[in-house]
């Protein structure tokens, strides 16, 4: 692990996919379901690393999807995307948000105008 600064904070990249992980096929997860998933795997270490590191690895992904956004590489827009989520995930998880209750404001409750 080599630390990097970013921003006040200084952050150890964690790049490696544990080994449970490889391989792994479900392609009809919910969204409960894929948040165990990523609690289940990384929940020490990023209820270690804390709300604000994990916070800005969030931010960090969410700039590789805006640069994937602006590109033609459509495979490289879905690893975005599946990164963003997965880390909106580690942040829920961290923070004790059930991102199924917390989307019942759009699914069940319902949203007055438009986004």
């Amino acid at each position: 692990m080599k630390p990097r600064r970013r921003g006040d904070m200084l952050v150890a990249i964690e790049r490696q996919t544990p080994p449970v992980t490889r391989g792994y096929r479900n392609s009809n997860m919910t969204i409960r379901e894929f948040q165990d998933f990523i609690r289940k795997h990384y929940y020490a270490t990023d209820s270690a690393r804390g709300t604000p590191g994990t916070f800005l690895w969030f931010v960090e992904e969410v700039g590789e999807l805006a640069t994937a956004l602006a590109g033609d590489d459509h495979a490289n827009k879905v690893e975005e995307f599946a990164d963003v989520f997965a880390w909106l995930c580690t942040l829920a998880n961290i923070n004790d948000v059930d991102l199924t209750e917390a989307i019942e404001k759009y699914t069940v409750r319902g949203v007055e105008g438009r986004k």
